[in-house]
């Protein structure tokens, strides 16, 4: 096929700490990582000053460079009002911790988008999102929504009432395949002009799913990356699986993207398992093949 992208991978799914996870993302021949700054060493209030120069450093030593920082702020996303001048305010904060670490783009998860536009909740979703996108802007960077909460039209029409792209898409085929049972190719070709970041995951569709159990709703238990993890794992409703063996058609993806014309990182993700050093040096071995 010809894949010319460059191959990243999550240095947390390592469980190893951000330094030993770094070391180990360029063992597996990852040319580029991606590091949740939310909290511990990473967040950004703790992270200062000469430090973000030794990590900078650290990293382009190693010959590595960042696809990507994670910025998910879990609860629901930006869906409740009174919480999201707090969280815009962070959001903000972990950008300028990308761009002083080198890269543009920050992931996030921002709740799932109501159906009906004229609700409290989408004004709310939307208003924050519109600050952030601007700011975003401002720096020529990016905040990039993770797919999977809602169906990738329903994500487009969304964007679509942003004043600009400050705020994108970070794809990932796995999240329509395990919770919306979207079709990824289709959905890659929708969100062409959004998509700045994608993830390389699998999963498996057991039974239908309300994605608001998943990613969390106002109403609704808050949105958790190790709840979603347990859920994974559980395999009662989906499953994560390694790369290949679920229901994601990579030839079909990669060529989706490929045709689409993007050029950035396809990162490796892998949440579940009991050997994640193991499963990510397969699937980059996977993604190589491709090339």
């Amino acid at each position: 096929m010809g894949l010319t992208n460059k191959i990243g991978v999550i240095v947390d799914s390592f469980n190893v700490g951000v330094k030993e996870g770094l070391r180990k993302a360029k063992e597996v021949g990852a040319e580029g990582v991606q590091i949740y700054a939310v909290s511990g060493d990473m967040d950004p209030a703790v992270l200062t000053g000469t430090a973000r120069k030794e990590l900078r450093s650290y990293i382009e030593d190693l010959g590595l460079e960042i696809s990507a920082l994670c910025g998910d702020l879990a609860g629901h996303g930006f869906q409740d009002a009174a919480a999201n001048p707090a969280k815009i305010e962070k959001s903000k904060r972990i950008l300028d911790l990308a761009v002083e670490l080198g890269t543009n783009i920050v992931t996030t998860h921002i709740g799932i988008v109501p159906e009906d536009s004229s609700s409290p909740i989408y004004a709310a979703m939307q208003q924050s999102c519109e600050e952030l996108g601007v700011y975003a802007k401002s720096l020529n960077a990016y905040f990039a929504i993770e797919t999977g909460p809602e169906p990738a039209a329903h994500l487009k029409s969304f964007l679509d009432t942003l004043s600009t792209n400050g705020v994108s898409v970070n794809f990932d085929p796995a999240n329509m395949i395990m919770v919306t049972g979207d079709d990824p190719v289709q959905g890659v070709k929708m969100l062409r002009d959004y998509i700045v970041h994608t993830h390389v995951k699998d999963g498996i569709r057991h039974r239908l799913v309300d994605p608001r159990n998943v990613y969390g709703y106002l109403g609704y238990e808050a949105m958790d990356h190790q709840k979603i993890a347990d859920m994974a794992a559980s395999g009662a409703d989906f499953d994560e699986v390694p790369l290949g063996q679920g229901g994601v058609d990579f030839p079909a993806y990669f060529a989706a993207l490929q045709e689409i014309g993007y050029t950035g990182y396809l990162t490796i993700e892998r949440e579940v398992g009991d050997h994640p050093e193991e499963d990510i040096r397969q699937a980059v071995q996977f993604v190589r093949s491709f090339r």
